[in-house]
């Protein structure tokens, strides 16, 4: 029976565990400059040794304009692959998987930093929003390639697309935020476009032993659309799927009355019929044995637990020894971590053990 510490083989790579540590962002860790700070290393060397199968960094940015943050991490410059290099290579000392998720924010870009948000078109939800430029779609896609590249000169084994959480890719893709009328937009084909020449390029740059994974949100704006993005997106050479949302609260699917989980683990369990490529599901699986059940009964192919990882960076380890958890203390109305991780109950406790 295949359990939580199977391994899995990805294109050549042996995945120890079926456990991801997903992009979860570090904030204020960095600065303007996007450079990597002792205090990420440190927040990835824990977790590498912690267990964990695959760690995917951060959001990490390929264009500076377009940043979640003015403390997010950047890949935009060749100056960055000496500091990313250390955070790749100390993964990979622990044998997990290195992954890193390149990143546009789109029309999510805060007025900190650029107060004219750009997305495929503009919104009504994002004040001063306006439809990016064919020029500047073409500046962007080679971003995402030359992060990419730069990503494997500092020795990742692959890249993350983040094509959910309504950033910059999800837009694209999504009939409700993409109303243009050129190549980049109209139907199916025109939404997808960018995604295409970003992955065909990064593609031809990287080789085909390097992994693209793609972040996907999955409904954009209906499961069903999901559905046919993780399809498309497998045709085209895509070698795994993180299946998450898609920014928007409608049309949400309804998983059966009997399901345990909610409804984003729901669909990625429903991506996982339609492909044959791995896919990881993520949102609120928290405990062990809710992970364990996912994979113990073939409903996906790995978990991403972030707040279970960022209260206890060793979970995965403390969980195949049958040691005590660390346990996230779900604090309401939001993770602490995400305000200042200082602040986190369960960090106080490991600093306090």
């Amino acid at each position: 029976m295949t359990t939580l510490f199977s391994t899995f083989d990805l294109k050549g790579h042996t995945v120890k565990n079926r456990i991801v540590f997903p992009p979860a962002v570090c904030f204020h860790y960095s600065g303007d400059d996007g450079m990597v700070t002792d205090r990420n290393y440190e927040h990835y060397r824990l977790r590498a040794e912690g267990g964990a199968g695959i760690i995917i960094q951060e959001a990490t940015s390929v264009w500076k304009p377009q940043r979640l943050a003015s403390f997010q991490l950047g890949i935009w410059s060749d100056d960055h692959i000496p500091g990313l290099c250390r955070i790749a290579s100390v993964i990979k000392k622990s044998d997990a998987l290195a992954l890193v998720q390149i990143h546009q924010a789109g029309l999510i870009t805060p007025p900190s930093v650029n107060p004219v948000p750009a997305g495929p078109s503009a919104n009504e939800k994002y004040k001063n929003s306006r439809a990016l430029l064919l020029d500047e779609i073409h500046i962007i896609r080679d971003a995402f390639i030359s992060g990419a590249v730069r990503a494997k000169k500092a020795g990742f084994d692959g890249i993350e697309l983040h094509g959910a959480h309504g950033y910059l890719l999800n837009e694209f893709a999504c009939s409700y935020y993409n109303k243009r009328e050129d190549q980049y937009g109209g139907d199916f084909a025109g939404r997808m476009r960018l995604a295409t020449e970003i992955i065909r390029g990064i593609r031809q740059e990287c080789g085909d032993q390097f992994i693209i994974d793609y972040r996907l949100g999955v409904n954009s704006p209906t499961l069903e659309d999901g559905i046919e993005i993780a399809k498309y997106l497998e045709s085209i050479g895509v070698d795994i799927l993180h299946v998450s949302h898609g920014g928007l609260l409608i049309h949400l699917p309804r998983p059966p009355k009997d399901f345990q989980f909610n409804w984003i683990v729901y669909s990625g369990t429903v991506i996982k019929t339609h492909v044959h490529i791995p896919v990881i599901t993520v949102n609120e699986i928290k405990t062990s044995e809710r992970a364990s059940w996912l994979i113990e009964n073939n409903k996906v192919d790995f978990v991403a637990l972030a707040r279970p990882q960022l209260a206890d960076p060793a979970w995965a380890n403390h969980v195949k020894n049958g040691e005590p958890v660390n346990i996230c203390s779900s604090c309401k109305p939001r993770c602490k971590w995400y305000i200042d991780a200082e602040t986190c109950p369960a960090v106080q406790r490991l600093k306090k053990a």
